[in-house]
């Protein structure tokens, strides 16, 4: 019934549009974190290119608006302003959790739909979508992929990077490390299943690579979990002319990365989905749901609506699916 409603809705609207009466449009709020590393810029290139082709399918009758907040505090006060410009639809990727949170469920209660990406609530006892990329996918696909590259090569030892100390990142090392274990014959060396922060970041790959090269004499393979460290790896690789390693395993999905697999580089042969289009995904949600494509049940319930967007990994065979010269990240 509800979604019978919102089609009738928009024929109503249509047809006052035919009569010259003024119509109300459904408006769509995006909140997304500015840049401050190169998977952000890639959320916010992805949320305008979006918005770019919505407005060309949607019609008339659905207005969008993109803010992009440098900080928690501030990302608080572009929802109010959306709030204030009488959004309909929310589609939040949240600088922070907690935060967010209690605005978010404040804007539910008075009748916004919510879409929340990437970085899930800390309340779940209200409805929205969480709509997430599967961040234990992610490190159990690439300890697959890694695991089965060194021991077709003979290679056995390793070094590891993770990103921060948050949840989806330990989700992420204990999905690698579970499978590079369960291969049996490969040491990680730096014990056990520890690994060091790089905190996504090219500058603290290149320092930390630079650590590990100084304590290891041989290393077979690294594993740096994002796109962005791997090219401070690199950097630190090629600086020390070091030749034993073999592969350099990244993650997140960068059109740099996917340049250097089309192009044969040597240590990069693959990378793991965790792609700042999932913004696309959340909008694309919003707009169904204003076009009443989709339902709005997940509002009316006690607990939010999982949707996941699976992982998976790019190598040469499936590259060109994913490489856009025209995006940032």
């Amino acid at each position: 019934m509800k979604k019978l409603a919102v089609v009738l809705l928009i024929v109503l609207m249509v047809c006052g549009f035919a009569f010259g009466q003024k119509v109300q449009k459904l408006k769509i709020g995006i909140a997304v974190p500015t840049a401050d590393h190169s998977w952000t810029g890639g959320v916010g290139w992805w949320a305008n290119e979006t918005v770019k082709e919505a407005k060309k399918t949607s019609g008339s009758y659905v207005d969008f608006r993109v803010v992009n907040s440098a900080n928690a505090t501030q990302q608080v006060r572009d929802v109010e302003a959306l709030a204030a410009w009488g959004m309909n639809i929310l589609v939040i990727l949240p600088h922070e959790s907690a935060p967010l949170t209690a605005p978010i469920k404040q804007y539910q209660a008075r009748g916004v739909k919510c879409i929340v990406v990437d970085r899930g609530l800390t309340d779940t006892s209200f409805g929205y979508v969480n709509l997430a990329g599967d961040n234990p996918g992610l490190g159990r696909l690439s300890g697959q992929w890694l695991a089965r590259t060194m021991k077709a090569e003979g290679l056995t030892n390793y070094v590891a990077m993770g990103g921060m100390p948050v949840v989806i990142d330990k989700e992420r090392m204990d999905a690698f490390f579970a499978e590079m274990n369960r291969a049996g014959g490969l040491t990680n060396l730096l014990g056990g299943n520890r690994y060091e922060f790089a905190n996504w970041n090219p500058q603290d790959g290149l320092r930390i690579m630079q650590d590990f090269l100084t304590r290891y004499p041989k290393i077979d393979a690294v594993f740096c979990q994002d796109d962005d460290v791997l090219v401070g790896v690199l950097q630190a690789i090629r600086e020390r002319n070091r030749t034993d390693i073999k592969v350099v395993l990244g993650g997140a999905g960068s059109k740099q990365v996917y340049k250097m697999i089309l192009d044969g580089h040597p240590l990069v042969r693959a990378t793991g989905l965790y792609n700042p289009n999932m913004i696309r995904d959340g909008i694309n949600y919003a707009v169904d749901l204003a076009r009443g494509f989709k339902s709005d049940a997940f509002h009316y319930a006690s607990s939010p609506l999982n949707v996941v967007i699976p992982s998976g990994m790019v190598d040469k065979n499936n590259v060109r699916q994913f490489y856009n010269a025209k995006s940032i990240f």
